[in-house]
């Protein structure tokens, strides 16, 4: 990510004082925070004069200290920031230009905390200045609301989840004792105002949860460090022992940044780059070799082709057939998922029907390359791998099952993406958390699962995914695994492999590849369903996983997006709706265009009986130009995408 900085920082020193309040107000002037250090740390925030958060609490428990605990002002520092950065993985932006007020509070306890406040929202983060390592007991992020909201939570029984719950959608004033904690994003609604809460820059630091347990109010835990660990299988292990601490860490370190995006429009959420903005830079010096793309993936299907002249199955013929796939459309890589071994605990020998050696060399002959699935388990017995992939021409690696979030697997997360970057593997996580700015930090980590995604079948419902865009996907890619070629509204919905279905129709799963972001974004569907289906793949194939440009031209929370994104100067739209309405009609204003351009359109839309049978879909074409509107109907758990591209003059 190339970035630069113009940072003015007005320094005063204040002595040694307590009993303070300060104020921050965004570079637009409608998002105010205010901070109060009296006994404790605490700050509200308002949106256009209405408070919206008061009395919010921030705390740092160390083993022989409080930091937040009748805190003495040593100094204060107010910044300005008018920030450009390149993404070097761009989901919505390639550019980003952005500007911050900030203050930095420094503490006589060697600590500080630091806030920014944006336009869209605001964070802040603690730092500290301590000799050695500090093991921190817990930290206090307490956050209460104003007014009621409908939150909009993934909920978890424990630590131990691979962020794939569906999301439950509660009242803040029915929150109450015994209720499930949530993971991260949380998505509060009301008609007033919409927050997403989140984090950045985690680095050597458990991920935070949210407990929901008071009356409109959210308070973050954590998972403790697991000191000893016991077999669990192949692909895991039992935490036998935990720490009376949640990390133990470097004295001197700036701490993850807490986030508050804070809009008045559902739209503004699905352009939200705070993750982004937060993170720790590019630090890859060369990324020249990084690919962000399409890749063909065998697990959803079984491995199943069919009107074929070879038994199908996890075998050298099959991986052949998913090679010539993915080169006749210029998809550039194919994923070899569980299978592909002969063990799952051994990363250095293929299954014995399959010459990997052969499949690699066959594939580079095509121009595709192959990436390999593996256990965390096995990845971290075995980190020399990443050095005999690169060898062996492998492109990257989709690691799997961590379904931890402590100390010690953001740790493991941070090691791998640093050895893949290394030896220039790419990284696709599965069984994860959310994005934190890791990918940001290692661009070379192109994607995470961490969402209820298509491989669960039944329940990867259209009601949920309408929220993706919202929250899990608002916060860093995910890889959802769309591309289903047989397509069925829910009541009549049945699905197992080989033939794998997707709820919704056939022209919203093909508008999921607008709509969702991934560095890495797969084709989930067997690639005989691909070839028969060609106009689709077609334009499937074609939709660019990282974009130039954003628009959101309407969305409603957990309801529909219509989203337009560019690459060069070629545009592609995507919309999608749930099951609540028969259909939902669309006026789009064409004017995100060029003004002097006259673009050549190809749309897929659901098809007059795609209520009913969710395969039916319509392609159109035509010439448009920008000062045009198009009326766009979809139907229940329907979609329409289109492509518009600049014909010669």
């Amino acid at each position: 990510m190339k970035q630069f900085v113009a940072l003015l920082i007005f320094g005063f020193s204040l002595g040694l004082t307590y009993g303070q309040e300060y104020q921050v107000m965004s570079p637009q002037g409608d998002l105010e925070l205010q901070i109060s250090v009296k006994d404790e740390i605490a700050y509200s925030v308002l949106k256009k004069g209405q408070v919206v958060m008061q009395n919010n609490k921030a705390a740092l428990q160390l083993e022989d200290k409080t930091l937040g605990q009748n805190p003495k002002i040593k100094a204060t520092k107010t910044t300005q920031a008018k920030v450009q950065n390149a993404p070097a993985v761009p989901l919505k932006f390639n550019m980003l230009e952005y500007e911050y007020n900030g203050i930095i509070i420094e503490f006589r306890e060697d600590f500080s905390l630091e806030f920014r406040v944006f336009n869209e929202g605001l964070a802040y983060r603690f730092i500290t200045d301590k000799k050695g390592d500090v093991a921190v007991v817990s930290e206090t992020f307490d956050v209460h609301l104003v007014d009621a909201f409908t939150a909009h939570l993934q909920q978890t029984p424990s630590f131990k989840t691979s962020y794939e719950y569906p999301y439950t959608h509660l009242k803040t004033s029915a929150f109450k004792d015994g209720n499930k904690m949530s993971t991260l994003p949380v998505l509060l609604e009301s008609d007033a105002v919409n927050i997403l809460i989140s984090e950045s820059d985690l680095s050597d630091y458990p991920a935070m949860f949210l407990n929901t347990e008071k009356t409109n109010a959210l308070s973050g835990v954590f998972p403790l460090y697991p000191l000893e660990f016991g077999d669990d299988g192949d692909r895991s292990v039992k935490i036998l022992k935990e720490a009376n601490y949640i990390a133990k860490t470097s004295g001197k370190r700036n701490f993850p940044w807490r986030y508050f995006q804070i809009t008045t429009k559902d739209a503004d959420i699905l352009t939200n780059t705070l993750t982004t903005k937060l993170a720790t830079p590019n630090t890859l010096k060369n990324t020249d070799w990084l690919k962000p793309g399409q890749v063909s993936w065998e697990w959803w299907n079984g491995a199943s082709p069919y009107n074929v002249d070879f038994k199908a199955g996890f075998n050298e013929e099959t991986y052949k057939y998913f090679i010539d796939f993915a080169s006749s459309f210029d998809i550039p890589y194919i994923i070899m998922d569980e299978g592909w071994a002969k063990t799952t605990t051994d990363p250095y020998t293929p299954n014995p029907e399959i010459d990997l050696f052969a499949l690699i060399a066959y594939a580079k002959e095509r121009d595709v390359k192959i990436v390999l699935w593996l256990t965390w388990l096995t990845v971290e017995k075995n980190f020399e791998l990443f050095e005999k992939f690169q060898d062996w021409g492998i492109a990257g690696v989709k690691i799997d099952f961590m379904d931890r979030s402590d100390q010690w697997m953001v740790n493991f997360y941070e090691r791998v993406a640093a050895e893949a970057a290394k030896h220039e593997l790419f990284v696709d996580f599965h069984g994860s958390f959310k994005p934190a700015g890791l990918e940001i930090k290692y661009p070379n980590v192109l994607s995470y699962e961490g969402v209820l995604g298509l491989e669960q079948m039944e329940r990867a419902t259209t009601q949920n995914s309408l929220y993706l865009p919202f929250i899990r996907n608002a916060v860093g890619p995910m890889d959802f695994t769309p591309g289903a070629m047989i397509n069925m509204q829910p009541e009549v919905y049945y699905s197992r492999r080989p033939n794998s279905a997707g709820l919704g129709t056939r022209a919203y799963q093909m508008a999921l590849f607008v709509v969702f972001e991934s560095g890495l974004q797969m084709l989930a569907d067997n690639p005989t369903n691909y070839f028969r289906e060609k106009e689709c793949t077609n334009f499937i194939t074609q939709v660019p996983t990282t974009w130039d440009e954003t628009v959101v031209l309407d969305a409603k929370i957990g309801e529909y997006v219509v989203i337009a994104k560019r690459k060069g100067d070629t545009w592609y739209t995507g919309a999608i709706t749930n099951g609540v309405e028969d259909t939902r009609k669309f006026e789009i204003n064409l004017d995100f265009l060029n003004a002097e351009a006259l673009y050549e359109m190809t749309s897929f839309e659901d098809g007059i009986n795609a209520g009913r049978q969710g395969m039916d879909y319509k392609k159109n074409g035509g010439t448009v130009k920008n000062e045009e509107s198009l009326t766009i109907t979809l139907v229940r758990n329907g979609g329409w995408a289109a492509v518009f591209k600049p014909k010669a003059q």
